[in-house]
Protein backbone atom coordinates (compact mmCIF):
# COMPACT_ATOMS: atom_id res chain seq x y z
CA UNK A 1 0.00 0.00 0.00
CA UNK A 2 1.43 3.40 -0.99
CA UNK A 3 1.43 6.45 1.25
CA UNK A 4 -1.20 8.00 -1.04
CA UNK A 5 -3.61 5.14 -0.41
CA UNK A 6 -2.83 4.59 3.28
CA UNK A 7 -5.80 4.79 5.61
CA UNK A 8 -5.85 7.88 7.79
CA UNK A 9 -8.30 9.48 10.20
CA UNK A 10 -8.80 12.25 7.62
CA UNK A 11 -9.63 9.76 4.88
CA UNK A 12 -12.26 8.30 7.24
CA UNK A 13 -13.87 11.73 7.54
CA UNK A 14 -12.25 13.33 10.60
CA UNK A 15 -9.96 16.31 9.98
CA UNK A 16 -7.89 17.07 13.10
CA UNK A 17 -6.26 20.04 11.37
CA UNK A 18 -9.68 21.64 10.83
CA UNK A 19 -10.41 21.21 14.53
CA UNK A 20 -7.16 22.92 15.44
CA UNK A 21 -7.97 25.76 13.03
CA UNK A 22 -11.38 26.20 14.67
CA UNK A 23 -9.84 26.48 18.14
CA UNK A 24 -7.58 29.26 16.88
CA UNK A 25 -10.54 31.05 15.30
CA UNK A 26 -12.64 31.07 18.47
CA UNK A 27 -9.96 31.86 21.07
CA UNK A 28 -10.59 35.60 20.88
CA UNK A 29 -14.36 35.22 21.25
CA UNK A 30 -13.94 32.93 24.26
CA UNK A 31 -11.41 35.28 25.86
CA UNK A 32 -13.99 38.09 25.85
CA UNK A 33 -16.19 36.03 28.19
CA UNK A 34 -13.48 35.47 30.81
CA UNK A 35 -14.19 35.97 34.50
CA UNK A 36 -11.50 36.36 37.14
CA UNK A 37 -12.38 32.96 38.58
CA UNK A 38 -11.29 31.15 35.41
CA UNK A 39 -7.97 29.30 35.76
CA UNK A 40 -6.14 28.63 32.52
CA UNK A 41 -7.66 28.78 29.06
CA UNK A 42 -8.98 26.66 26.23
CA UNK A 43 -7.25 23.41 25.33
CA UNK A 44 -7.00 21.53 28.62
CA UNK A 45 -8.72 18.26 29.43
CA UNK A 46 -10.96 20.01 31.93
CA UNK A 47 -11.93 23.58 32.73
CA UNK A 48 -10.85 25.03 36.10
CA UNK A 49 -12.97 27.61 37.90
CA UNK A 50 -12.63 29.01 41.42
CA UNK A 51 -15.75 29.40 43.55
CA UNK A 52 -16.23 33.18 43.85
CA UNK A 53 -15.39 34.61 47.28
CA UNK A 54 -17.93 36.03 49.69
CA UNK A 55 -20.53 33.26 49.75
CA UNK A 56 -21.65 31.96 53.15
CA UNK A 57 -23.35 28.76 52.00
CA UNK A 58 -23.03 28.50 48.23
CA UNK A 59 -25.16 26.10 46.20
CA UNK A 60 -24.22 25.19 42.62
CA UNK A 61 -27.06 25.17 40.10
CA UNK A 62 -26.61 23.32 36.80
CA UNK A 63 -28.56 23.26 33.57
CA UNK A 64 -28.26 21.70 30.13
CA UNK A 65 -30.24 22.12 26.93
CA UNK A 66 -30.02 22.36 23.17
CA UNK A 67 -31.61 24.43 20.42
CA UNK A 68 -33.90 21.72 19.08
CA UNK A 69 -35.17 21.68 15.52
CA UNK A 70 -34.69 25.43 15.19
CA UNK A 71 -31.26 24.28 14.03
CA UNK A 72 -32.86 22.75 10.94
CA UNK A 73 -34.13 26.17 9.84
CA UNK A 74 -30.74 27.73 10.63
CA UNK A 75 -28.99 25.16 8.46
CA UNK A 76 -31.53 25.30 5.64
CA UNK A 77 -31.33 29.11 5.42
CA UNK A 78 -27.65 29.62 6.29
CA UNK A 79 -28.53 31.55 9.47
CA UNK A 80 -25.78 30.31 11.79
CA UNK A 81 -24.79 33.47 13.65
CA UNK A 82 -27.41 33.55 16.42
CA UNK A 83 -28.19 29.93 17.25
CA UNK A 84 -25.27 30.02 19.67
CA UNK A 85 -27.10 32.73 21.62
CA UNK A 86 -30.13 30.43 21.69
CA UNK A 87 -27.98 27.64 23.08
CA UNK A 88 -26.69 29.76 25.95
CA UNK A 89 -30.08 31.31 26.66
CA UNK A 90 -31.87 28.01 27.11
CA UNK A 91 -29.53 27.00 29.93
CA UNK A 92 -28.79 30.31 31.65
CA UNK A 93 -32.47 31.26 31.75
CA UNK A 94 -33.18 27.95 33.49
CA UNK A 95 -30.40 28.58 36.00
CA UNK A 96 -31.35 32.16 36.84
CA UNK A 97 -34.93 31.24 37.79
CA UNK A 98 -33.42 29.61 40.88
CA UNK A 99 -31.88 32.98 41.75
CA UNK A 100 -28.44 31.83 40.59
CA UNK A 101 -25.74 33.79 38.80
CA UNK A 102 -24.46 31.74 35.83
CA UNK A 103 -20.73 31.21 36.26
CA UNK A 104 -19.50 29.21 33.30
CA UNK A 105 -20.70 27.48 30.17
CA UNK A 106 -19.52 24.61 27.97
CA UNK A 107 -20.75 23.65 24.52
CA UNK A 108 -20.88 20.49 22.42
CA UNK A 109 -20.87 20.80 18.63
CA UNK A 110 -21.25 17.64 16.53
CA UNK A 111 -21.15 17.45 12.74
CA UNK A 112 -20.33 14.82 10.11
CA UNK A 113 -17.63 17.01 8.56
CA UNK A 114 -16.27 20.15 10.19
CA UNK A 115 -16.85 23.34 8.22
CA UNK A 116 -14.59 25.77 10.09
CA UNK A 117 -16.41 28.88 8.85
CA UNK A 118 -19.86 27.64 9.91
CA UNK A 119 -18.60 26.32 13.25
CA UNK A 120 -16.80 29.59 13.97
CA UNK A 121 -20.02 31.53 13.31
CA UNK A 122 -21.97 29.27 15.67
CA UNK A 123 -19.40 29.32 18.47
CA UNK A 124 -18.89 33.09 18.17
CA UNK A 125 -22.63 33.31 18.83
CA UNK A 126 -22.19 31.10 21.88
CA UNK A 127 -19.51 33.48 23.16
CA UNK A 128 -21.82 36.44 22.55
CA UNK A 129 -24.56 34.74 24.55
CA UNK A 130 -22.12 34.16 27.40
CA UNK A 131 -21.14 37.84 27.34
CA UNK A 132 -24.80 38.85 27.57
CA UNK A 133 -25.33 36.46 30.50
CA UNK A 134 -22.09 37.40 32.27
CA UNK A 135 -20.74 33.85 32.34
CA UNK A 136 -17.45 32.48 31.06
CA UNK A 137 -17.16 30.17 28.07
CA UNK A 138 -14.61 27.81 29.59
CA UNK A 139 -14.51 25.04 27.02
CA UNK A 140 -16.42 22.54 24.97
CA UNK A 141 -16.16 19.77 22.46
CA UNK A 142 -16.19 19.84 18.68
CA UNK A 143 -16.80 16.36 17.30
CA UNK A 144 -16.71 15.11 13.72
CA UNK A 145 -18.99 12.09 13.37
CA UNK A 146 -19.09 10.93 9.76
CA UNK A 147 -22.35 9.20 8.94
CA UNK A 148 -24.22 10.37 12.05
CA UNK A 149 -25.89 13.39 10.40
CA UNK A 150 -26.69 14.46 6.88
CA UNK A 151 -23.92 16.42 5.10
CA UNK A 152 -23.89 20.07 6.18
CA UNK A 153 -25.86 19.44 9.36
CA UNK A 154 -24.71 19.85 12.96
CA UNK A 155 -26.15 19.51 16.45
CA UNK A 156 -25.58 21.54 19.60
CA UNK A 157 -25.81 21.02 23.34
CA UNK A 158 -24.89 23.38 26.16
CA UNK A 159 -24.07 23.04 29.84
CA UNK A 160 -24.16 25.81 32.44
CA UNK A 161 -23.23 26.03 36.13
CA UNK A 162 -24.37 28.89 38.37
CA UNK A 163 -24.21 29.75 42.05
CA UNK A 164 -26.66 31.03 44.67
CA UNK A 165 -26.71 31.36 48.45
CA UNK A 166 -28.69 28.47 49.91
CA UNK A 167 -31.03 30.76 51.83
CA UNK A 168 -31.67 32.88 48.72
CA UNK A 169 -32.81 30.12 46.36
CA UNK A 170 -36.01 31.08 44.54
CA UNK A 171 -38.23 28.02 44.92
CA UNK A 172 -41.81 29.34 44.94
CA UNK A 173 -42.62 28.03 48.40
CA UNK A 174 -43.85 31.45 49.68
CA UNK A 175 -46.28 32.02 46.79
CA UNK A 176 -49.88 32.55 47.94
CA UNK A 177 -53.21 33.26 46.29
CA UNK A 178 -53.46 36.92 45.34
CA UNK A 179 -49.81 37.30 44.32
CA UNK A 180 -49.21 39.13 41.06
CA UNK A 181 -48.03 37.42 37.88
CA UNK A 182 -45.69 39.53 35.76
CA UNK A 183 -44.81 38.61 32.20
CA UNK A 184 -41.59 39.67 30.45
CA UNK A 185 -41.50 40.04 26.68
CA UNK A 186 -39.99 37.32 24.55
CA UNK A 187 -38.03 38.02 21.38
CA UNK A 188 -40.15 35.55 19.40
CA UNK A 189 -40.67 31.78 19.62
CA UNK A 190 -37.23 31.49 21.26
CA UNK A 191 -36.14 27.83 20.82
CA UNK A 192 -39.41 25.99 21.32
CA UNK A 193 -42.17 24.66 19.14
CA UNK A 194 -40.09 24.48 15.98
CA UNK A 195 -41.23 21.01 14.99
CA UNK A 196 -44.73 22.48 14.71
CA UNK A 197 -43.41 25.66 13.08
CA UNK A 198 -41.58 23.63 10.45
CA UNK A 199 -44.72 21.63 9.74
CA UNK A 200 -46.66 24.88 9.26
CA UNK A 201 -43.98 26.20 6.91
CA UNK A 202 -44.18 22.99 4.88
CA UNK A 203 -47.92 23.55 4.49
CA UNK A 204 -47.41 27.17 3.44
CA UNK A 205 -44.67 27.12 0.79
CA UNK A 206 -42.85 30.41 0.32
CA UNK A 207 -44.10 31.83 3.60
CA UNK A 208 -40.57 32.28 4.96
CA UNK A 209 -40.28 35.44 2.84
CA UNK A 210 -43.64 36.82 3.99
CA UNK A 211 -43.18 40.28 5.50
CA UNK A 212 -44.77 40.98 8.88
CA UNK A 213 -44.33 44.52 10.13
CA UNK A 214 -41.42 45.12 7.78
CA UNK A 215 -39.47 41.95 8.67
CA UNK A 216 -39.32 38.59 6.92
CA UNK A 217 -41.08 35.76 8.69
CA UNK A 218 -37.91 33.65 8.71
CA UNK A 219 -36.00 36.43 10.48
CA UNK A 220 -38.74 36.79 13.11
CA UNK A 221 -38.70 33.03 13.69
CA UNK A 222 -34.91 32.96 13.99
CA UNK A 223 -34.62 35.92 16.37
CA UNK A 224 -32.37 34.61 19.19
CA UNK A 225 -33.82 33.70 22.56
CA UNK A 226 -33.80 36.62 24.97
CA UNK A 227 -31.39 36.27 27.90
CA UNK A 228 -32.96 37.63 31.10
CA UNK A 229 -30.10 37.00 33.52
CA UNK A 230 -28.75 40.48 34.26
CA UNK A 231 -32.17 42.10 34.51
CA UNK A 232 -33.63 39.44 36.78
CA UNK A 233 -30.67 39.42 39.15
CA UNK A 234 -30.66 43.22 39.37
CA UNK A 235 -34.38 43.41 40.14
CA UNK A 236 -34.31 40.44 42.51
CA UNK A 237 -31.57 42.14 44.55
CA UNK A 238 -33.97 45.03 45.24
CA UNK A 239 -37.41 43.43 45.18
CA UNK A 240 -37.45 39.70 45.75
CA UNK A 241 -39.24 37.42 43.32
CA UNK A 242 -41.23 34.65 44.99
CA UNK A 243 -41.07 32.53 41.86
CA UNK A 244 -39.73 32.66 38.32
CA UNK A 245 -40.73 30.47 35.37
CA UNK A 246 -38.80 30.27 32.11
CA UNK A 247 -41.40 29.76 29.39
CA UNK A 248 -39.85 27.00 27.30
CA UNK A 249 -41.26 23.76 25.86
CA UNK A 250 -44.84 23.41 27.09
CA UNK A 251 -45.55 27.12 26.76
CA UNK A 252 -47.37 29.17 29.37
CA UNK A 253 -49.73 26.43 30.50
CA UNK A 254 -47.07 23.83 31.34
CA UNK A 255 -44.23 25.93 32.75
CA UNK A 256 -45.87 28.28 35.26
CA UNK A 257 -47.23 25.42 37.43
CA UNK A 258 -43.66 24.12 37.86
CA UNK A 259 -42.99 26.91 40.39
CA UNK A 260 -46.35 26.89 42.19
CA UNK A 261 -46.97 25.27 45.59
CA UNK A 262 -49.61 22.56 45.75
CA UNK A 263 -53.18 23.83 45.56
CA UNK A 264 -52.44 26.98 43.55
CA UNK A 265 -52.93 27.94 39.91
CA UNK A 266 -52.88 31.21 37.99
CA UNK A 267 -55.41 33.24 36.06
CA UNK A 268 -53.97 35.18 33.12
CA UNK A 269 -55.56 37.91 31.01
CA UNK A 270 -54.51 37.13 27.45
CA UNK A 271 -55.29 40.74 26.45
CA UNK A 272 -52.85 42.24 28.96
CA UNK A 273 -49.80 41.94 26.73
CA UNK A 274 -49.29 42.50 22.98
CA UNK A 275 -48.90 39.30 20.99
CA UNK A 276 -46.11 39.69 18.42
CA UNK A 277 -46.97 39.37 14.73
CA UNK A 278 -45.18 36.04 14.36
CA UNK A 279 -47.58 34.43 16.84
CA UNK A 280 -50.61 36.05 15.21
CA UNK A 281 -49.47 34.53 11.93
CA UNK A 282 -49.01 31.10 13.49
CA UNK A 283 -52.44 31.28 15.12
CA UNK A 284 -53.92 32.19 11.75
CA UNK A 285 -52.66 28.97 10.17
CA UNK A 286 -55.17 26.90 12.12
CA UNK A 287 -53.41 26.25 15.44
CA UNK A 288 -55.98 26.36 18.23
CA UNK A 289 -55.64 28.86 21.12
CA UNK A 290 -55.10 25.98 23.53
CA UNK A 291 -52.30 24.56 21.39
CA UNK A 292 -50.72 28.00 20.98
CA UNK A 293 -50.50 28.52 24.74
CA UNK A 294 -49.28 24.96 25.34
CA UNK A 295 -46.60 25.04 22.64
CA UNK A 296 -45.33 28.64 22.39
CA UNK A 297 -44.49 31.46 24.77
CA UNK A 298 -46.93 33.68 22.81
CA UNK A 299 -44.86 36.78 23.59
CA UNK A 300 -44.02 36.05 27.26
CA UNK A 301 -40.57 34.51 27.69
CA UNK A 302 -40.25 34.77 31.46
CA UNK A 303 -42.82 34.96 34.26
CA UNK A 304 -42.22 36.41 37.71
CA UNK A 305 -44.46 36.09 40.76
CA UNK A 306 -44.34 38.84 43.38
CA UNK A 307 -46.56 40.21 46.16
CA UNK A 308 -49.35 42.30 44.62
CA UNK A 309 -48.17 45.40 46.54
CA UNK A 310 -44.77 45.20 44.80
CA UNK A 311 -46.02 44.66 41.25
CA UNK A 312 -45.77 48.25 40.00
CA UNK A 313 -42.31 48.71 41.52
CA UNK A 314 -41.09 45.49 39.91
CA UNK A 315 -42.46 46.63 36.55
CA UNK A 316 -40.63 49.95 36.92
CA UNK A 317 -37.37 48.21 37.84
CA UNK A 318 -37.67 45.85 34.87
CA UNK A 319 -38.26 48.83 32.59
CA UNK A 320 -35.09 50.41 33.99
CA UNK A 321 -33.29 47.20 32.93
CA UNK A 322 -34.69 47.54 29.38
CA UNK A 323 -37.19 44.72 29.82
CA UNK A 324 -40.72 45.12 28.51
CA UNK A 325 -43.06 43.64 31.09
CA UNK A 326 -46.72 43.65 32.05
CA UNK A 327 -48.98 42.62 34.92
CA UNK A 328 -50.65 39.66 33.23
CA UNK A 329 -52.55 37.90 36.00
CA UNK A 330 -52.72 36.63 39.55
CA UNK A 331 -52.25 33.48 41.59
CA UNK A 332 -55.48 31.70 42.54
CA UNK A 333 -56.50 28.69 44.57
CA UNK A 334 -56.72 25.67 42.28
CA UNK A 335 -56.16 22.07 43.39
CA UNK A 336 -55.37 21.08 39.79
CA UNK A 337 -52.65 23.77 39.49
CA UNK A 338 -53.98 24.93 36.15
CA UNK A 339 -53.24 28.05 34.11
CA UNK A 340 -56.49 29.74 33.15
CA UNK A 341 -56.18 32.19 30.24
CA UNK A 342 -59.14 34.38 29.35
Amino acid sequence: MTSDSALTYKSAGVDIDAGDALVERIKGAAARTARREVIGGLGGFGALFRVPPGYRSPVLVSGTDGVGTKLKLAIDHGLHDNVGIDLVAMSVNDVVVQGAQPLFFLDYYATPRLDVDVAARVITGIAKGCEIAGCALVGGETAEHPGMHAPGEYDLAGFCVGIVEEDEIIDGRTIVAGDAVIGMASSGPHSNGFSLIRRVLEQHPGSVDLRLGGARLIDLLMEPTRIYVRALLAVHAKLRFKGLAHITGGGLTENIPRVLPSGLGVRLDGRSWPRPAVFEWLAGTGITPQEMYRTFNCGIGMVGIVPRRNAERVLAELAAQNERAWLIGEVIEDEAQRVHIA
